[in-house]
């Protein structure tokens, strides 16, 4: 017991310094930040790994604590960040958990420690980093305009049109971040359940991106959406209103997923080469609204089957 208490105090010790250089390259060191950054997760997630939960979560503080006296106070919220994804990744791989727990878990707790930072910039410093950006987005379009008009004579977007988009984009804000929560985390998971299994970590596997079938359920969650737009139109700007076109963003998102593995799907049954699937998932984007479609008659038929047996005939 002695022994390997000594093993745990020694590698949290390692993993505690290797984190705090991350920390320390992604905030002095220009051109490879945002790559120290990804791979900052990566000591926290394999101590906690291989040990328990509550000793992982102090070394992830104590990783947090050393970030600051070396690299400044701003380093802070990136260090609480990413050290809990540490601790939730490699929690889960020390549960034996499959690789869709680890992605949602890790989601969640990207996104809940995202918005503890954010109200902690907003209490504490009074820096609202939404405000802001919407205050850029608006100057930006406002200085391509006056170009516009400058160059052709008119402008690019009426006023009543630039508010109307900036009000939409205000109002999906939960939604983007949400879905910019989890594509981080699916990013950061991509990119460090590699190196962990090169360390020799038993790390679980995603199934193939064309095998992906979506709960039914969301099928009913969009009826119900369309429902409620169709029949109780909601006030422009009320709870509801905001609520259903938050959720409305993650569904098509999803559909559209869901539309992209259908193709996928249908190439590999057809023996079809790689390259056009890439083709068809850059086609997916100015056809997203066929992709939704697509998505939800794959979710509420089994289209699959009659690929598959036509594809044996």
């Amino acid at each position: 017991m002695p022994n390997n208490q000594t093993k745990a105090l020694v590698q949290g010790s390692m993993m505690v310094a290797l984190f705090t250089i991350l920390m320390l390259i992604s905030a002095y060191v220009p051109f490879i930040f945002i790559v120290a950054l990804l791979f900052a997760p990566l000591p926290i997630a394999w101590y906690s790994a291989n040990y328990k939960r509550s000793s992982s979560i102090l070394v992830a503080i104590v990783g947090c604590i050393l970030t600051t006296i070396t690299s400044g106070i701003t380093m802070l919220p990136f260090a609480f960040i990413l050290g809990l994804l540490g601790v939730i990744m490699g929690n889960a791989i020390y549960l034996k958990k499959s690789k869709l727990y680890l992605f949602m878990s890790t989601g969640i707790a990207n996104l809940i420690s995202m918005a503890m930072v954010y109200l902690a910039y907003v209490k504490l410093a009074g820096i609202d980093f939404i405000s802001m950006s919407l205050e850029m987005v608006r100057k930006n379009y406002e200085q391509s305009n006056e170009f516009a008009k400058s160059v052709t004579g008119q402008v690019a977007l009426q006023p009543e049109q630039l508010e109307a988009m900036l009000k939409t984009i205000e109002l999906t804000m939960p939604a983007t971040i949400t879905i910019s929560a989890f594509f981080a985390a699916f990013i950061i998971i991509t990119l460090n359940l590699p190196a962990l299994k090169r360390l020799g970590v038993d790390v679980p596997k995603f199934a193939p991106f064309q095998n992906m079938r979506l709960p039914r359920s969301i099928l009913w969650y969009y009826m119900i959406v369309l429902c409620i737009n169709l029949f109780m139109r909601p006030e422009a700007g009320s709870t509801l209103d905001i609520i259903v076109l938050n959720v409305s963003y993650i569904l098509w998102i999803l559909l559209i997923l869901q539309g992209i593995s259908f193709i996928h799907y249908f190439i590999s049954k057809k023996g079809m080469p790689t390259g056009v699937k890439w083709v068809a998932t850059l086609l997916a984007i100015p056809l997203s609204s066929f992709m939704i479609l697509l998505g939800i008659v794959d979710l509420g038929f089994d289209v699959r089957a009659l690929v598959k047996g036509k594809t044996k005939e």
